[in-house]
């Protein structure tokens, strides 16, 4: 949600940070309008409610000549009142839905464009030329099928489309990667957590994924709750309604959670493999700190991101991802894409928001200081989404025989340096 002081003092901005997503400049007249009626609204009522108490006060001294048309005066103030009341609290609720519509401030810098106007800001590695290496690459489903790693036919058997097992190597290989992506977590500071996979309404629509997010979510009817996208749910509204101590700032969380989306949208998008997919697992970063030091708890979580990455020996990108492909909540994004040889493209594997002030206070998440209580910023970054980490270890570090050799930094966790056909 976007502090109204900042609307009514540059209203040019949001209209321009509308523009830029490809969103709508004019529902930020819509909101102000909506705001000046629940403010003249409210100032009605408080006029007649004032007028209502002192009216009270010359009743009680009047004579009785003048008694009885106060009392009358008092009978029709009384429906004025109900009535202004009623028209305050409507307007009020029309107001805030009209808040609730408009994305967060896309941050100075922020590239302009869609899905494909997005600005390389590094590579990191070199995507390996199999051809002189003397084999033509395999894709991680023909290696999944090599190592009894990855079943699709009885996940589509059984889960319908989009859906897999694990078995074996592929189920030790994500465990591994959970240990490992939470060792370098927990060596950071932040805090592990395993997060509820369903939320309320209010967690969802909070965290900004009833939205424009909408038709990816889940949502289970009979009893109004959410299956997560994300555990950046969950964690955000870990401390909801709750004011915390700026000294304790910034507060990090790493939740482990089976994440769910319906990839609305995406018929005949990689239907091949495990790259979207209903179900995944993930390890998510998310930090609460004061709305100042965000930018630089962004580069952080970003650089975490490329530290866990460069662990596996992936040839990676780093990106800035453009204003029209950002989520309703984020005021910057930047993505970390995997080279997936087969494709012969890069993949993103992670990213890492900053969401500024936005989640805090839809969420009414608050920090106090000596000066007194304010929001705070939110930032989320995916530190491993398990699929898309696994068909880049398989495809990026295969051998001619079918075996994937397992990066150092990983075998501790899966106990063998190579995963051999079965």
């Amino acid at each position: 949600m976007i502090d109204l002081r900042i609307l009514r003092e540059d209203p040019d901005r949001a209209r321009a940070s509308q523009r830029a997503r490809g969103e709508d400049p004019a529902l930020v007249d819509q909101v102000l309008a909506a705001d000046e009626l629940r403010r003249s609204s409210a100032m009605h009522f408080d006029a007649l409610r004032n007028e209502q108490r002192g009216l009270g006060k010359q009743v009680a001294q009047a004579s009785k000549d003048e008694k009885e048309a106060l009392l009358v005066r008092t009978r029709e103030l009384a429906a004025e009142v109900k009535a202004a009341d009623a028209a305050q609290n409507e307007a009020a609720q029309e107001a805030h839905r009209l808040l609730l519509g408009l994305s967060n401030l896309v941050e100075p810098g922020v590239p302009e464009g869609g899905e494909d106007d997005y600005v390389v800001l590094e590579e990191h590695g070199r995507p390996r030329d199999f051809a002189t290496e003397g084999f033509e690459a395999r894709d991680h489903v023909e290696i999944g099928r090599l190592l009894g790693a990855i079943d699709l036919e009885r996940g589509a058997k059984v889960g319908g489309a989009r859906q897999y097992y694990l078995t074996g190597v592929g189920a030790l290989l994500e465990l591994a990667l959970c240990n490992l992506a939470m060792a370098q977590a927990v060596r950071y500071g932040f805090t592990p957590m395993i997060t509820p996979s369903l939320v309320k309404p209010e967690a969802m629509a909070g965290t900004g994924f009833l939205g424009q997010a909408a038709e990816n979510v889940y949502h289970l009817a009979d009893d109004d709750l959410y299956l997560v996208g994300t555990s950046e749910v969950p964690l955000a509204a870990y401390h909801m309604d709750e004011i915390l101590p700026a000294d304790r700032l910034p507060m990090r969380y790493a939740g482990y959670s089976s994440c769910y989306r319906r990839e609305a949208g995406s018929y005949g998008k990689d239907t091949r493999g495990i790259i979207r997919v209903h179900q995944f697992e993930k390890v998510e970063m998310f930090s609460f700190c004061a709305p100042e030091d965000a930018a630089a708890e962004h580069q952080r979580l970003l650089g975490w991101e490329k530290e866990f990455l460069d662990a596996l020996e992936l040839p990676y990108r780093v990106i800035d991802v453009a204003a029209g492909d950002l989520g309703s909540s984020a005021a910057r994004k930047y993505d970390c894409e995997a080279w997936i040889p087969t494709q012969g493209k890069y993949r993103e594997v992670t990213s890492t928001s900053n969401c500024t002030e936005f989640q805090a206070r839809r969420l009414a998440v608050r920090m106090r200081e000596e000066s007194g209580v304010r929001p705070l910023a939110t930032l989320n970054g995916t530190l491993c989404a398990m699929p898309r980490i696994i068909v880049a270890i398989l495809e990026n570090h295969q051998l001619a025989d079918g075996s994937v050799t397992v990066p150092e930094a990983l075998r501790p966790y899966l106990g063998v340096d190579l995963l051999k056909p079965v």
